[in-house]
């Protein structure tokens, strides 16, 4: 049987739930937020896909680091759809967003501990 891989599973749906979010301020014309949040909100996951095939404990580190600094461009782009007049804004993945970060932040900590 398959260990399940939370931070995965979390990440992968974040990423469809961006791209959700993503098409909602496309069609109220906000494209560069959109365009921003897109690009950032999606590679938190590929990034840790991505760590999965890492060659090292160094590079597995190093991608998830990536990603968590990833995640905190997607807070920023949710913080300003949050305080913008006339944009939407989704509770749902900031507190998604949080999840992920602190089990980045956990798994970082262990696996540099680990070493």
């Amino acid at each position: 049987m398959e260990k399940r891989n939370e931070i995965l599973e979390l990440s992968i749906q974040f990423a469809l739930d961006i791209i959700e979010f993503t098409e909602i301020l496309e069609s109220k014309r906000k494209f560069v937020i959109a365009n921003q949040l897109l690009k950032s909100g999606t590679s938190v996951g590929a990034n840790i896909f991505e760590s999965q095939s890492a060659e090292s404990r160094a590079d597995f580190i190093h991608k998830l680091k990536i990603a968590d600094k990833e995640a905190k461009e997607t807070e920023y782009w949710l913080l300003l759809c949050e305080k913008s007049s006339g944009y939407p804004f989704n509770e749902d993945l900031k507190i998604k967003l949080l999840s992920i970060q602190k089990l980045l932040s956990k798994i970082i900590s262990t696996s540099k501990i680990n070493k």
